[in-house]
């Protein structure tokens, strides 16, 4: 049974992974599904697999002869290289089943990250109860954990992989119809909680003409939309959320990458931006918080998140620094500057408010924002979540999504 002639694939070392490997396509072919076995071995040896591990080294920028190092370490790193092109390149896998313990999982979920999302990607992996961001990063990556290590067939690995087996045969199924869509182009909208009154005003507005996707601002969040900016599943972004400069640059947890604002500049999709949150840094719990910060102004949003208060000298640097990213941005943009507040704690009353911290950040924009006639600051006198707010973020992105 195939999708358009996609198929489900199965990839895992065989040398020491390849009974279990073939445990899960039998399963999956005795299901009535196609499957086919990869083997990203590093031992150069032949296997069982349908694709060997030397067509998928061959795919190295360097060749086979990058992998099969004899290093267990270097090689590892060059098959997930390798086998991460092997997956971007082939437009067959419906799916991607991997199984693996530390090293299977290092190897194979960059390839998981390299396939669109929505192709259904499961890792059966020992790593799999412990901190999985490194592998899932922005990418829709499911991990399961293999209750007892990926060594052999057992009574317990038996039930683990058959229903990992059925949870990726099921999603294969289900992913041709859910692709489908309505037709109207899709829009990438961040959001916080301290700005979510703000987006659910912009949402109603835009969702007649687009799809809205609204991204949690969590690092991660952000990475997700500009992975599909960049695989051109999105028509542009309206990024009314840009907490996540405060935490990479001032050591908070729910920090982007220095790649932020990268996709905009490398795809020049209509962009409208604005300072959403850029008022506070995100910790864990107060006894989480570098020693550095004590003494400055914290609001515990529940006992596990702290928000810390961003400075005049950090709103500074944080202007300076999406300036010199906007500058590389050469589609439309237009970077909305809300002179009333930029969080619902920044307003009148409330904990963060604070206009000279707003002031600094706001002059530090308009000193280093390169503008032209795509490229422009625009000031909305009024806070963020006002009404005003939203609808004129909504009549920028129309105007220069439409020209």
């Amino acid at each position: 049974m195939t999708h358009s002639n996609r198929r489900v694939y199965v990839a895992a070392t065989y040398d020491t992974k390849g009974h279990e490997a073939d445990y899960v396509v039998g399963l999956l072919e005795r299901e009535g599904l196609d499957a086919v076995s990869v083997d990203v071995s590093t031992s150069g040896a032949a296997s069982a697999a349908q694709v060997q591990a030397q067509e998928v080294a061959a795919c190295h920028p360097d060749g086979a002869g990058a992998v099969f190092t004899g290093d267990r370490g270097t090689a590892i790193a060059a098959m997930a290289q390798a086998f991460e092109r092997y997956a971007a390149g082939n437009a067959g896998i419906g799916a991607l089943l991997g199984l693996g313990g530390s090293g299977g999982t290092a190897l194979i979920t960059p390839a998981m990250r390299a396939l669109p999302i929505g192709t259904p990607k499961l890792m059966v992996s020992t790593m799999a109860s412990g901190n999985v961001a490194p592998y899932v990063g922005p990418s829709d990556i499911a991990m399961m954990y293999s209750v007892t290590d990926v060594a052999g067939l057992n009574r317990i690995s038996r039930r683990v992989l058959a229903n990992a087996a059925g949870m990726i045969g099921g999603a294969f199924r289900q992913a041709a119809s859910a692709a489908a869509d309505d037709g109207r182009p899709a829009v990438g909208i961040t959001m916080f909680g301290v700005t979510t009154p703000c987006v659910q005003q912009v949402t109603p507005l835009l969702e007649s003409r687009y799809d809205c996707l609204v991204f949690h601002a969590t690092g991660t969040g952000g990475q997700s939309m500009e992975k599909l900016l960049d695989s051109h599943l999105l028509a542009g972004v309206l990024d009314l959320t840009t907490t996540e400069v405060c935490d990479l640059l001032f050591g908070g947890v729910l920090a982007c990458t220095e790649d932020r604002f990268g996709a905009v500049a490398r795809t020049g999709a209509p962009y409208v931006g604005s300072c959403g949150a850029l008022d506070m840094v995100n910790f864990g719990a107060m006894d989480t918080v570098p020693e550095r910060y004590r003494g400055r102004k914290f609001y515990p949003h529940n006992p596990q998140v702290t928000l810390m208060r961003t400075t005049v000298e950090e709103n500074v640097r944080q202007g300076e620094w999406i300036a010199a990213r906007l500058n590389r941005c050469q589609g439309p943009v237009r970077f909305l500057i809300p002179e009333g507040g930029v969080s619902a704690l920044d307003a009148p009353d409330q904990s963060f408010w604070d206009p000279e911290a707003d002031a600094a950040l706001f002059a530090a924009l308009e000193a280093n924002v390169q503008q032209t006639a795509d490229r422009r600051l625009v000031r909305v006198p009024c806070h963020i979540n006002d009404p005003l707010f939203a609808r004129t973020a909504v009549e920028h992105y129309l105007e220069i999504a439409t020209h």
